[in-house]
């Protein structure tokens, strides 16, 4: 046995200093009793214990693997690596859980007494490490009329808060629940749906998303009306209302932009390509996903999660002659999909345990009955579809060891390519399988001929058409792409099919109080939850780095590396949207289920551009699309300059801006002013042709020479080696120099003046506040430099702005309708023409 800090060590070293990778390892994956006592101290531990447990399995049925081999596929994430539950569950003997990532329940009867049964059938999955989602479509919308003393129903909203409190309410060792709500368009209260999640202490423990059909899609783009109804799939609906789809639709667009919620799935796309749906008579329908969106699921239906480390594909990576492995990626896949069927023998296994568990439990029967009946429908669906979710990871480091860029033509191709040889795979795979263990139990051939998903998948291999009709095959669906985002920290990889989110980042950890007593908390989030923060340096650049030959006694730049990279232009918020929608599209041609995939957009993104987004993905086949607006809320991932630890810690929080990077250059406007005799010059540097930064002092600190008198370019600062600091302006040949920087300014005072505001003015503080607040305190030590300052910016005010503050007044205050606008940098009062310049 041994202790946290012993295992954290021991991982510390595995992982070769990651201290991020180590922390994730040993709090949520190595075994560990209920005492605190570590079983495993490294993941190599861990991989032997899942290498066990897969081979017991394997021994079961005809031509199985060996344990050395399995292990092989598992050590150090390589090439296979079974996601979150599983190595958590498997082999664990020191807790009962299940092994599934995700389930669906039924949705919710229209009753107090089926709403209750919902809320407990997902407090129930959640304490046994499990993320649900249902839909809410069934329950009346506000107003219909009831049976009992209350006369009418609240609608929805108020069993969302319900639901969303329970899943927030059940932790398991300090990791909370996970839950998808979703709705149809169609429902009468899909407004209330929209905007529900824009209170920010409303529906806090749960995603949402809409189930948007072909029919709204279509009333959208032909700008027609679209019929709210309730019930939503009847041909004669209690309820019904006409209502414009542009405007249901320009709400939803909205919130997006605004919250990031609601996310959409394009559900008439979704039940048509998902193969499971063919079985919809046998109780296989999907009904809503799992609370990432990756997996579609019928009632009472569960999956596991396995990833290939795509990664490990790359011959020769970085180089010139670098490609990618098809064949090796296809004997991975094809084995992987074994031990995915093998992980629903291990499940039931499980399932089994949690059974007996609620048998053995002291409670009456009628009091474990609805919990008793969730795991044996549970059970029932696994033995009967056995659907599996095999993925991918590293997608972004893998297009960069080949020296493609995320998001072009030719990466597009590939990811295609690559998807396509995981279906391939996978299907012959469980086509195999299904002659040597025999194929799903509900498997019917005649009802699968014509399904288009399919028919693609035997068009590019027509043996696995023969193969189908002959044996069937193993599983009634078997692929899809997770997030992966706490397994890819361990493989020291991008996550599922995103690019490098940046490669200098923070990265948040939740904190596991039970396991971590004591842990450094460096934010604390709007719900209470306590995070720790890791400086992230992207293993793959760092690689690539690493593969450079740099002429002994030479240095580069972090930032240079950064441009010379096959990274450059390829992190998150630099791929262009449509590319990105291209790319996921591409993929979801070859997968079952559905895809993981965020659009990531700059903080000044347009709600136009959110729209043109969502619009896309439905166009191009995506079974759902999730946009991110950076800034729009918080998450586990933020940029270097968004993260503040230091002066924050104390206060438990974190300052999100979104200030724009800061080019190498800036063009400037030399400014001057005299002031009681004293001359000054204010440099503004512009950047899009709006104030970035300012810099000033006297006059007599400055030489201009006259070609610059109009303009100048601000260069970034260098430290020289006195420890002092020089500014160039201009040329490199003809060099405005600002030598000893804190002498510029008579008091020193004015560096940390024009600090600050540079620092308003980087992020996005109306021009017209900062100048109204430098005229103000005229008493002040400081206000001669200040009126300079304002003097400066005012220029700058586009005319007709309204005065930020109310600080402005004039002759005419008491009149019915003054109006006080800036015109050429003067506060001018449009009805009395009274004019404040300053």
């Amino acid at each position: 046995m041994a202790t946290f800090n012993d295992a954290l060590r021991k991982s510390i070293e595995y992982f070769n200093g990651d201290e991020l990778a180590a922390n994730v390892f040993v709090t949520k994956y190595a075994l560990c009793d209920k005492e605190g006592n570590f079983y495993e101290e490294t993941p190599d531990d861990m991989h032997r214990r899942l290498a066990r447990e897969f081979s017991r399995i394997e021994k079961k049925y005809e031509n199985p693997m060996s344990e050395g081999e399995i292990y092989e596929l598992f050590k150090d994430f390589k090439f296979v690596i079974p996601q979150g539950s599983p190595m958590a569950g498997i082999g664990n003997d020191h807790q009962i859980q299940s092994l599934s990532n995700c389930f669906v329940i039924e949705s919710p009867w229209d009753s107090y007494g089926g709403i209750l049964k919902t809320d407990q059938e997902l407090v129930q999955i959640a304490k046994r490490r499990g993320g649900v989602g249902f839909d809410i479509s069934s329950i009346r919308p506000k107003g219909l009329s009831t049976a009992n003393a209350a006369r009418t129903t609240d609608g929805i909203e108020v069993f969302m808060d319900r639901f969303s409190n329970s899943c927030r309410e059940v932790a398991q060792g300090g990791r909370r629940g996970a839950l998808m709500i979703t709705i149809s368009v169609h429902h009468p209260q899909i407004r209330d749906f929209i905007k529900i999640k824009q209170e920010l202490t409303r529906v806090t423990g749960a995603n949402i998303s809409i189930r948007l059909t072909d029919e709204f899609m279509c009333a959208v783009e032909d700008d027609a009306n679209v019929e709210l109804r309730y019930p939503v799939d009847s041909d004669e609906p209690v309820m019904k209302e006409s209502v414009r789809a542009a405007d249901i639709w320009d709400e939803i667009i909205s919130s997006a932009h605004k919250t990031a919620e609601p996310g959409l799935l394009f559900w008439d796309t979704a039940k048509k390509l998902t193969p499971s749906d063919i079985y919809a008579d046998e109780g296989f329908g999907s009904i809503s996903t799992n609370p990432c969106g990756e997996i579609i699921l019928s009632a009472y239906d569960s999956c596991r999660l396995m990833l290939i480390n795509l990664s490990s594909f790359v011959d020769r990576p970085f180089k010139k002659n670098s490609r990618f492995n098809f064949k090796k990626m296809a004997e991975i896949s094809h084995k992987a999909q074994r031990l995915m069927d093998d992980m629903i023998d291990l499940e039931i296994e499980q399932i089994d345990k949690i059974l007996e568990k609620i048998g053995s439990d002291p409670e009456p029967s009628k009091v474990k009955k609805i919990e008793r009946d969730l795991w044996s429908n549970i059970r029932d669906q696994a033995i009967k579809g056995r659907r599996t979710g095999l993925g991918v990871t590293a997608v972004g480091d893998t297009l960069a060891a080949l020296n493609i860029r995320y998001g072009s033509d030719k990466s597009i191709d590939i990811v295609e390519k690559i998807y396509k040889t995981l279906a391939v795979s996978a299907y012959s795979s469980s086509c195999i399988m299904a002659k040597e263990r025999g194929p799903f139990p509900i498997h019917d051939f005649s009802k699968e001929t014509y399904h288009p998903f399919l028919r693609r998948i035997w068009e590019e291999d027509p043996e696995l058409l023969q193969m189908n009709e002959r044996w069937g095959r193993r599983n009634i669906s078997l692929t899809t792409t997770a997030p992966a985002g706490s397994v890819s920290v361990l493989a020291q990889t991008t996550s599922g099919i995103e690019p490098a989110y940046l490669l200098r980042y923070s990265r948040r950890k939740k904190i596991n109080q039970d396991v971590e007593p004591g842990a450094r908390i460096d934010f604390i989030d709007d719900l209470g939850d306590k995070w720790q923060e890791y400086d992230v340096y992207h293993h793959g650049f760092n690689r690539w780095r690493d593969s450079l030959k740099i002429p002994e006694g030479k240095t580069m730049s972090y930032e240079s590396l950064e441009e010379m990279s096959p990274y450059y232009k390829s992190t998150s918020n630099d791929i262009d949207w449509i590319q990105k929608v291209k790319l996921q599209a591409a993929a979801q041609k070859w997968i079952c289920h559905a895809i993981s995939n965020t659009t990531n957009v700059p903080s000044n993104t347009d709600v136009s551009t959110i729209k043109d987004i969502y619009m896309q993905g439905w166009k191009l086949g995506c079974k759902g699309v999730t946009v991110y607006r950076d800034g729009s809320r918080s998450g586990v991932l933020v940029s270097k300059e968004d993260s503040n630890i230091d002066n924050n810690r104390e206060k438990g929080y974190i300052f999100y801006h979104n200030a724009p990077k800061r080019p190498k250059s800036l063009e400037c406007q030399i400014n001057h002013a005299t002031i009681k005799g004293e001359s000054w010059t204010i440099l503004v540097g512009l950047l899009n042709n709006k104030p970035y930064e300012i810099i000033g002092g006297l006059s007599k600190y400055v030489e201009i020479p006259r070609k610059y008198s109009t303009g100048v370019i601000i260069k970034h600062p260098r430290k020289t080696m006195n420890s002092k600091y020089d500014l160039s302006f201009g040329e490199d040949d003809h060099q405005i120099i600002v030598k000893d920087i804190v002498s510029v300014f008579d008091n020193p005072n004015y560096s940390s003046f024009t600090r600050t505001i540079s620092l308003a003015l980087r992020h996005g503080v109306p021009i017209q506040y900062l100048v109204e607040q430098l005229q103000k305190d005229r008493d002040a030590d400081m206000f001669t430099f200040a009126k300079v300052t304002a003097r400066c910016l005012k220029k700058y005010i586009s005319d007709g702005t309204k005065p930020g503050n109310g600080t402005i007044r004039c002759n005419c205050e008491s009149a019915d309708q003054p109006n006080i606008v800036y015109q050429e940098g003067c506060a001018t009062c449009l009805t009395c023409g009274y004019a404040m310049c300053g």
